[in-house]
């Protein structure tokens, strides 16, 4: 079914194509499509239908359902199950067990039940987009549970009148059987029972139930079950029984008197109960998926602007320290404003880092190498009253990671540790080879079964209690008093590891410390070399003709001054249209500087791909305020682009302008 959804031609539909749907339909489809729990989604105004492989066992001979509105697939039941979606629609969830509906079955109406949990799914501003229906059919156990209590109803009035037909029953029912005497001692247990706990009908005869019971249930449950003998109180008991091994089975009784006797018919529900907790786990994983990637985008369009915003301020000081040379006071001032437009664009690199729009750098390294060569780095940040202890085993496996941001990450976690011990205690630094498993995978959400290198950083603190825990990733989050934390440290740790592709988990106890773990995917594939940094060499400009195209009015007009002081010819223009207008003019350019996102019809890639039709080997340099798809895929940028992000200074745009200028042409 997930290759049917992925081919299937959405644009055709009111869902439009699937590359446009929102966050909230597309975590939707993921979740349903990767459970083995029948699920179906109906979305939008029409309840357009996309299901899993185990909803398909429930359609039988029904025509192809996906992408049709449920009240056509499921035209013959439309009028019972309406009222049950409306209260979805309206917000409020709706479990039903053993519902009965007359369903087509190969061209007839027969009796089917289902049951079923239909929940609303909310977008990312609360509102109602769709209705996820997690079911499974149990016709065969309601027709199994009629049968048992019709061929039960022959059990008379003492255990030595049963007759034939109820020891044919009681030797071939699926469904575990007991009977209770007046005492509530077990008198006689059939072999479903003793396949379902493990006790023999020997091992058990005349024991007291209640020795069989949980402890912390035992005394409700007897309490029911004379409560049951005296007419009173409903026949139906779920309770935990002690297996023979030791362990407690989940199981549902519904109880009968028979005369003297008590008859007990029950089923394990061990499974169902854990089926219904992971379904639980699955609303609450899609309830903070959805959080967390709306708070990214918001965080994300909020740095990009707050880039712009500080590309003004900067350039324009820039160009205010030339006019201020000789004048001690006022670079003083100018010096003091750079700083505080250098921590802007450190805290916008938090927002982006979070929503997971920066642009990473990753290379294949051995993560245990690079956390070892930290060591002197981590003792001139923590201080002297920090003992720093890293475990690292032979054999760590490598990972294709940015190290700057896995170097910023690890030291953001042993800053926070260092903050959490009151600036004395051990930091445990630890790097390991981890597997996680289905299982593992199951119980977290966005998480891929496979095999990680694990960095794990504990220290000795105070520890979080578990409301403080639940919001520990959230941006702008912090337990630190006002002014000395931004709250965003913990915040670009998990949108660095989630956009490398790996998954976050912290383990805290308040007065116990904590233990924050980064899984990062392995990868099989060589080491690269490391590659020196070239040093940065004296600032020098040029006398190139340069192309500015830029839609912000403000960023445009400050680039071009720095370019027009390093000695390059500049010209300047808006959007991609008048770009090409100049390009076709004639005149010679030898580098072309757009930003990212441009307005119009023409996006920048489009602007690039035409300039080199008309002018083959020109050079390009992007410049944006975060990362874009346009040429970033996965957070790395595309092979051959040169990106300059945004704020930059007047000596990055001098030295990237050069590198670029100088550099082999890439394709663009």
């Amino acid at each position: 079914m997930a290759a049917r959804v992925y081919e299937h031609d959405w644009a055709a539909t009111g869902l439009g194509h699937i590359a446009d749907w929102p966050p909230s339909l597309r975590v939707s489809v993921n979740l349903i499509l990767a459970s083995d729990f029948p699920s179906c989604l109906f979305w939008g105004p029409d309840m357009l239908m996309i299901y899993n492989d185990g909803y398909m066992t429930l359609m039988g001979q029904k025509p192809d359902g996906l992408g049709r509105p449920l009240a056509e697939v499921w035209s013959e039941v439309w009028d019972d199950i309406e009222p049950i979606l409306d209260r979805a629609w309206q917000g409020k969830s709706t479990f039903i067990e053993d519902f009965p509906l007359m369903v087509d079955r190969d061209g007839q109406i027969r009796e089917a039940f289902f049951t079923f949990c239909y929940s609303p799914v909310l977008d990312e501003q609360g509102v109602t987009v769709g209705v996820l229906d997690t079911v499974v059919e149990t016709t065969a156990k309601v027709h199994a549970l009629r049968d048992t209590a019709r061929y039960s109803a022959a059990l008379k009035d003492e255990l030595q009148v049963l007759t034939q037909d109820r020891d044919r029953i009681w030797q071939l029912s699926s469904d575990a059987m007991a009977l209770l005497d007046s005492d509530n001692g077990v008198a006689a247990v059939n072999p479903a029972f003793s396949r379902t706990l493990g006790w023999q009908e020997d091992e058990l005869s005349g024991t007291p139930v209640a020795a069989l019971i949980h402890p912390l249930e035992r005394d409700v449950v007897i309490g029911r079950l004379d409560a049951i003998r005296h007419g009173q109180g409903s026949p139906r008991i779920e309770v935990r029984l002690r297996h023979k091994r030791g362990e407690y089975i989940y199981m549902e009784w519904t109880n009968a008197l028979n005369g003297n006797f008590l008859l007990g018919i029950g089923r394990d529900s061990t499974a169902e109960r854990a089926a219904a907790e992971a379904l639980k786990r699955t609303e609450a994983a899609l309830h903070q998926a959805r959080k967390m990637e709306a708070m990214g985008k918001l965080t994300g369009g909020v740095a990009h602007d707050f880039n712009n915003l500080l590309q003004v301020i900067s350039g324009n000081l820039h160009l205010l320290s030339h006019v201020v040379a000789g004048d001690s006071r006022g670079q003083r001032y100018v010096d003091s404003a750079l700083g505080g437009v250098r921590r802007g664009a450190r805290l916008a690199s938090y927002l982006l880092a979070f929503g997971r729009r920066q642009a990473l750098a990753p290379r294949v390294i051995k993560v245990g190498a690079l956390i070892a060569a930290m060591d002197d780095m981590l003792a001139r940040s923590l201080g002297e009253t920090i003992e720093v202890v890293t475990v690292i085993p032979p054999g760590t496996w490598s990972a294709l990671v940015d190290t700057a941001q896995v170097e910023n990450a690890v030291l953001n976690l042993c800053i926070n540790g260092r903050d959490a011990m009151n600036g004395n205690g051990r930091l445990t630094i630890e790097v390991a080879n981890a597997s996680l498993d289905e299982h593992y995978a199951q119980r977290h959400a966005d998480v891929q079964p496979g095999q990680y290198v694990l960095i794990a950083v504990t220290d000795t603190g105070c520890g979080m209690p578990p409301e403080v825990l639940g919001q520990a990733f959230d941006p702008f989050f912090s337990t630190k008093p006002e002014g000395q934390g931004t709250g965003l440290g913990l915040s670009m740790v998990f949108g660095f590891v989630k956009q490398s592709g790996g998954h976050v988990n912290i383990y805290s106890e308040v007065g116990s410390g904590t233990t924050v773990k980064l899984y990062l995917p392995r990868c099989l594939e060589e080491e690269d070399a490391c590659v020196a940094e070239p040093e940065a060499g004296a600032v020098v400009g040029g006398n190139e003709t340069v192309l500015v195209v830029e839609d912000d009015e403000g960023v445009r007009e400050t680039a071009v001054e720095l370019l027009r002081q390093l000695g390059y010819s500049v010209l300047k223009a808006a959007d991609a249209t008048a770009a090409l207008s100049i390009l076709d003019s004639g005149i010679g350019i030898d580098l072309l500087f757009t930003d990212v996102v441009m307005p119009g019809p023409l996006r920048s890639t489009d602007l690039v791909r035409l300039a080199r039709q008309k002018t083959p080997g020109l050079a390009v340099l992007y410049t944006s305020g975060y990362a874009e798809n346009a040429i970033v895929h996965g957070g790395r940028l595309e092979p051959g682009v040169q990106l300059l992000g945004k704020p930059y200074s007047r000596e990055a745009l001098a030295r990237k302008v050069r590198q670029v200028l100088t550099g082999p042409v890439k394709p663009g």
